[in-house]
C-alpha cells in the first residue's frame, strides 16, 4: 500500500504537504525567532528600510535581506503577517530539496530507494522540523543543493550553457539568504573535490570570471545599498562583526569545536543510528565506486570539519549536509552483501516507536491531564507509531530493511498530521496570540494606545 501511495509523484509531494498542513493552520508564531523577524520586518516597513534592519531601535545585521523581505511582502499583501504565506518559504524548499536529490539519483537508485530516501530525509528529526519552523534555513540549504547540484551536472559534462551563469546565482541566493555559510559550503566542498579528482586546475570552470562578476555585481548593489541606508557602521557590522567576529572568537552560539559529535544524534533522529552506522562501515570497507558518492562525501565531511573550525555553531547549521547523508546511505544500503548488521541500526528506534503507546499511558495515569479530546488525539497518535514500530519490527525478522524503514517514516508522518490538532488549545503554550488578545481587551476596556512587554524569567 506504502508503494502504490508514493508511486505517483503529485500525490507523493501532496501527502508530504498534507502531513504538515494543519501544523501551519493552527499553532501561533513562536517567541524566540519567529516574532523576532516578524518585528524587524515591521520595524523595515514603519522606517522605510530596504537593506538595513533594527530590532527595537538596535542595529539587525544578523541575518541578510532575503528572508525580511519576504516577511515584509507578506504584510503588505495581508495586511498582516500570514502563517501560510510564511509557511511557503520553509515547507516548500524542502520539497524542492526532496526532488532535487530525487532527480539526481534517478539513474542510479530504483524507484523504491528513491521513495526510501525522500522519506528517510522527510522524517530527520532537524530536517522536517526546520522545515516546520519559519525561518531562512532551508532557504538556504535548497540553494546550496541546487548550487551543488548544478556544478556536478557541469563536472560529469551533462550541464548546460545556462548553467553557469545559474550557479553564480544560486551561490548568491545562499548567501543573500542567510549569510557566509552559504558561500562557504559550496566552495569548499567543491575545492576538496576537486582536489581529490586531482582537478583542481578546472576550478575556473565553476569558480572563474563569470561567478566572480556575479557575485560581485549582486553583493555590489547590496552593499551599495547597506552603505547608502546605514552607512559605514552597519556596513562594517555586516561585512565585519557578523563574519570575522562570529567565526574566530564568536560573540553568539559559541561552542566548542566537538559540538557537533554531540548534535547529530538527535539532529537526525530517529535514523542517526543508521545513517552514522552505514556511513563509518561504508568508509571502512571503502564503497565510494563513483564520482557521485565521493562527492556527496565531501560535501558531508567538509561541511562537517568546516562548521566544526567556526567558533559560532547551531545544530541547525549543519542542515546542508543532511540531505547527502540521507542519499549516501541509500546508495550505500544495497552494496553490503549482508545487512544482518543493520538490524539493530533500525530496531532500536522500532522499540523506540513501539513504546510511544505505552509511555503516553504512563504519563495520562502520573499527570491526570483533563482535556479529553487532547488525551484522546495523543493516544491515537502513540497507538500509529507502536503500530508501526511493530510491524518494523516484524519486516526486520524477515530480514525486509527498507519496507522496515518505509513503515516506520509513514507512520511518523501520520503521527505528526494527528497531533498537529492538539495545537489550537495549547496555542499559549508556543506564543503571543492569546496574551496579545488579553491585553486589547484590557487596552479597550481602559483606553490604552500603548503596549511593552517584558519576559519575565521563572
Amino acid at each position: 500500500m506504502i508503494n502504490r501511495l508514493t508511486k505517483s509523484e503529485v500525490l507523493k509531494y501532496a501527502l508530504y504537504v498534507l502531513a504538515v498542513l494543519p501544523v501551519f493552520i493552527f499553532r501561533d508564531f513562536t517567541l524566540d525567532n519567529e516574532l523576532r523577524y516578524l518585528s524587524i520586518a515591521d520595524e523595515a516597513l514603519s522606517n522605510g528600510s530596504i537593506f538595513t534592519f533594527t530590532n527595537h531601535g538596535i542595529i539587525y545585521a544578523e541575518k541578510p535581506p532575503l528572508y525580511i523581505w519576504i516577511a515584509m511582502l507578506g504584510k503588505l499583501i495581508f495586511g498582516n503577517h500570514n502563517m501560510l504565506f510564511l509557511a511557503i518559504f520553509s515547507f516548500i524548499p524542502a520539497l524542492v530539496i526532496l526532488f532535487i536529490m530525487d532527480k539526481w539519483v534517478k539513474n542510479v537508485l530504483s524507484e523504491s530507494e528513491r521513495v526510501l530516501g525522500q522519506l528517510l530525509l522527510i522524517t530527520s528529526g532537524y530536517f522536517i522540523g526546520t522545515a516546520l519552523v519559519l525561518r531562512m534555513d532551508m532557504l538556504m540549504c535548497m540553494f546550496i543543493v541546487l548550487a551543488l547540484y548544478t556544478f556536478f551536472r557541469m563536472y560529469i559534462g551533462k550541464g548546460k550553457p545556462r548553467d553557469s551563469w545559474l550557479f553564480p546565482i544560486f551561490v548568491f541566493m545562499a548567501l543573500f539568504t542567510k549569510g557566509l555559510m552559504g558561500i562557504i559550503v559550496p566552495l569548499v566542498s567543491i575545492i576538496v573535490f576537486l582536489i581529490l579528482k586531482k582537478g583542481l586546475k578546472t576550478i575556473g570552470r565553476y569558480w572563474g570570471w563569470k561567478t566572480l562578476v556575479v557575485l560581485l555585481a549582486l553583493c555590489g548593489v547590496w552593499f551599495a545599498g547597506v552603505y547608502a541606508e546605514g552607512g559605514s557602521q552597519y556596513l562594517d557590522n555586516l561585512l565585519y562583526h557578523q563574519t570575522v567576529n562570529r567565526a574566530v572568537n564568536s560573540f553568539h552560539h559559541k561552542e566548542p569545536i566537538y559540538y557537533y559529535l554531540k548534535t547529530i544524534w538527535y539532529s537526525l533522529a530517529p535514523w542517526s543510528l543508521l545513517y552514522i552506522g552505514i556511513l563509518i562501515m561504508g568508509l571502512k570497507k571503502k564503497l565510494v565506486t563513483t564520482d557521485m558518492e565521493r562527492f556527496f562525501l565531501v560535501v558531508i565531511l567538509s561541511t562537517f570539519v568546516t562548521l566544526s573550525l567556526i567558533s559560532s555553531k547551531l545544530e541547525v547549521d549543519l542542515l546542508p549536509a543532511f540531505p547527502f547523508i540521507t542519499y549516501l546511505t541509500v546508495l550505500w544500503l544495497s552494496k553490503f552483501k549482508s545487512q544482518r548488521w543493520m538490524l539493530p541500526l533500525v530496531g532500536i528506534p522500532a522499540c523506540i516507536f513501539c513504546l510511544a503507546l505505552p509511555a503516553v499511558i504512563v504519563a495520562q495515569m502520573l499527570t491526570g491531564t483533563t482535556q479529553l479530546l487532547t488525551v484522546m488525539i495523543i493516544f491515537l497518535a502513540a497507538l500509529i507509531l507502536s503500530i508501526a514500530g511493530i510491524l518494523a519490527i516484524k519486516y526486520l525478522i524477515n530480514s525486509n530493511i527498507n519496507r522496515a524503514i518505509k513503515t516506520m517514516c509513514v507512520g511518523l508522518l501520520i503521527s505528526i498530521f494527528i497531533l498537529s490538532f492538539t495545537i489550537l488549545p495549547n496555542n499559549a503554550l508556543i506564543g503571543m496570540g492569546e496574551l496579545c488578545r488579553q491585553a486589547k481587551e484590557v487596552a479597550a476596556k481602559k483606553n490604552i494606545r500603548n503596549y511593552y512587554y517584558c519576559e519575565m524569567s521563572k
